[in-house]
């Protein structure tokens, strides 16, 4: 492994793979490889973004000698056992959201990444935005007093081809893990662990869920309005409610947007607006490329056992509404 920059092992190459690569070239870093099932795929994707090397095997990807970080870019179900793969070969990980498709597989992958000294992080690329970094600054600083709701949506109008990916429930489908997994996190990431978890939900007719609402509930009092849903394309706008002032973040809040804070009589306290170059996924990769740097260990904006909790809310939210993966 190299000893100086980390150089980067593509997993995959569908459109998520794709994306993370033009923001990692835009940014610097090196990508040395990708590795996919068959040789053919693998070697269009090296040829489309001019990368060294491809694979045609996941197995030869985590074994290159010269790839340091592995993003896993494969559908919800194999990212477990793909990041294990990589993790068992020494290498570091960077998951895409969702981080597995249950808590018991998130266990996994800390333990065996901790077990190693080895770095794995879940791709949720809004934490380290720019303007989700000014957030938390103004949360920490009281400028909001104290916490009372969060309100956020995500809801696309997506493939629906029923033999698709997202209504399939062998690959995960659904809203909730495609989608919600954005607002239940922002819930997370502004108020913390949930004491209480409600949802209702309408189903598709494969069986995977269409629309999903959620509650969450704090000891704080505090309270979070999530939904999500596949076949409609909302705004996906949030807000944040405290006792001295509101957060209102535009459409589409888990990117790279503007947001205004406003203070109870409606005047205008703090307006941002996100200037940043390519779609913004460089961030996390600056992220897990520091922890590599310092040697290991976890990142404040999303600790390993907190990936793990969140996928804990996300197995209560499917226990409410009946979601089974099959």
């Amino acid at each position: 492994m190299t000893t100086s920059s980390p150089a980067w092992g593509i997993l995959g190459t569908g459109g998520i793979a794709a994306a993370m690569t033009r923001d990692l070239q835009l940014d610097g870093h090196t990508v040395a490889a990708v590795g996919s099932r068959t040789p053919e795929s693998a070697a269009r994707f090296a040829a489309a973004h001019a990368v060294p090397r491809s694979h045609g095997s996941y197995e030869e990807l985590v074994a290159d000698p010269d790839v340091d970080v592995v993003y896993i870019a494969t559908p919800h179900p194999q990212h477990a056992p793909n990041a294990l793969l990589a993790l068992a070969a020494g290498k570091h990980v960077l998951v895409e959201k969702p981080f597995t498709m249950n808590q018991a597989e998130a266990q996994q992958i800390a333990d065996a990444a901790r077990a190693g000294g080895l770095v794995a992080l879940e791709a949720m690329w809004t934490r380290w935005l720019p303007h989700m970094e000014r957030l938390q600054e103004i949360i920490s600083d009281g400028t909001l007093g104290e916490l009372r709701s969060v309100v956020a949506h995500h809801s696309q109008l997506t493939n629906p081809d029923p033999a698709g990916r997202m209504l399939n429930p062998a690959l995960g489908g659904g809203a909730l893990l495609d989608l919600g997994i954005y607002p239940v996190s922002f819930a997370w990431d502004v108020l913390g662990a949930p004491n209480e978890v409600l949802a209702l939900s309408t189903p598709t007719a494969t069986g995977v869920d269409r629309q999903t609402s959620i509650l969450l509930g704090y000891e704080s009092g505090a309270q979070a309005a999530l939904t999500t849903e596949l076949d409609a394309a909302g705004d996906n706008s949030a807000t944040i409610v405290g006792t001295d002032a509101r957060v209102e973040l535009a459409a589409t809040f888990y990117a790279p947007t503007s947001f205004r804070v406003v203070d109870p009589t409606g005047h205008v306290i703090e307006t941002y607006e996100s200037r940043i170059d390519g779609r913004g996924m460089q961030y996390q990769a600056r992220a897990i490329e520091r922890l590599i740097a310092a040697g290991g260990g976890e990142d404040v904006r999303l600790p390993l056992s907190q990936s793990v909790a969140i996928m804990g809310t996300l197995d209560a939210i499917r226990e409410r509404i009946g979601l089974v993966y099959r």
